[in-house]
């Protein structure tokens, strides 16, 4: 989620660079985290020349050595790789913004274009991989290939390391494992990525405009839908992927859902509401919330109920987790969180009472 988000962010500002006449940058990404770390494999940090920055690599403690780098890659044109080691006092470690005797490998290239077949994927829903071989045995990083399920675009200096390397990616493609892999001699650095979470606000009233907001903010694709078109408009939702104007009874044809979807039935009306909730719980959505008291959720249950069988096991209502709120924008932070702790299948405990840590999988 973060990965596409920030990669979106770095190849907007090199579209902006481009359009200003050019202007060399350098792109840092980190290649390789051994231990637990701040960030992950994928994550990006530019450097214009003019010595201005997005995205970032660490916590913060990173960035300004990298930033020197970058500067450094930008005036010879030479890619680098960097190790940041830590000690093994956890503090210490924390402070860098690598895991207790972790290490973070950091990989710096040249950039003199914007990469833009790689910005309209971003914009799609299927997975790709944007594979780059590292320096190494005497030779500089270069080339790059782009490899979706059905194809592959660049060359990575040979047709046999092409076709070893797209094979590899492929394996790789939906599982968010970016990673470095040995290929044919080479080290090639595998930057995959699937495609955002999507967020569906089915109601488009005013406390649906916070939840959005925060919702894109956090990495996801969010789609507000209503029937009521005069409710749709860019003004009153600019982060919006889509608009659409649908009800209950059209939402599966104007709106397939997949397993990577999350709705959020908001609209306020009892018959829109119930209308909604019966669509969507034909679908594979992996979050089903439901916004007002728990007696008016389990009424439009029973009602729906009369016609077959309810799965209620997959309706959050009231939906959001129980942390205090008061207001739209509180709600929406309520809602967020309870959609985070399901994609990622841990429960929704304070970061104290865990005894594992963060960054490692779920329990």
């Amino acid at each position: 989620m973060k990965q596409w988000l920030e990669t979106r962010e770095v190849l907007d500002r090199l579209v902006q660079l481009a359009r200003a006449g050019g202007g060399r940058a350098a792109l840092a990404t980190v290649v390789r985290v051994r231990g637990s770390a701040y960030r992950h494999e994928g994550a990006k940090l530019l450097v214009a020349e003019d010595g201005s920055t997005t995205g970032n690599v660490s916590g913060g403690c990173l960035e300004q050595d990298v930033r020197e780098v970058a500067l450094h890659v930008v005036r010879t044109g030479r890619p680098e790789l960097r190790s940041y080691c830590s000690s093994a006092d956890e503090i210490a470690a924390w402070d860098l913004g690598v895991g207790c005797e972790g290490e973070v490998l950091v990989f710096v290239e040249p950039v003199t274009e914007p990469r833009l077949r790689e910005r309209a994927l971003l914009d799609g829903r299927r997975p790709f991989a944007v594979c780059g071989m590292m320096p190494g045995k005497g030779e500089g990083g270069r080339g790059r290939l782009i490899v979706t399920h059905d194809a592959a675009e660049g060359d990575l200096g040979s047709a046999d390391l092409n076709a070893r390397v797209a094979r590899q990616a492929r394996t790789l493609l939906g599982s968010e494992q970016s990673g470095l892999h040995e290929i044919g001699g080479h080290t090639v650095f595998f930057d995959v990525f699937s495609p955002p979470p999507q967020l569906v606000l089915l109601g488009a009233g005013e406390d649906a405009r916070p939840l959005a907001r925060l919702a894109a903010e956090v990495g996801f694709r969010v789609v507000i839908v209503d029937r009521r078109p005069g409710y749709l408009t860019v003004e009153r939702f600019p982060s919006a992927a889509r608009l659409v104007e649908s009800d209950g009874a059209e939402l599966a044809e104007r709106l397939p859902l997949d397993a990577a979807s999350y709705a959020v039935v908001m609209t306020h009306n009892f018959a829109d509401d119930a209308a909604y909730l019966q669509a969507l719980l034909g679908t594979p959505a992996a979050y089903i919330g439901m916004l007002g008291p728990r007696q008016r959720t389990e009424r439009i249950v029973r009602n729906l109920s009369a016609a077959g069988p309810v799965d209620e096991a997959r309706i959050y209502g009231p939906v959001g987790l129980d942390i205090g709120t008061d207001g739209a924008e509180q709600v929406a932070l309520a809602v967020i969180a309870e959609v985070l702790a399901v994609r990622s299948g841990r429960r929704a405990d304070s970061l104290r009472e865990r005894p594992t840590p963060i960054h490692a999988p779920p329990d």
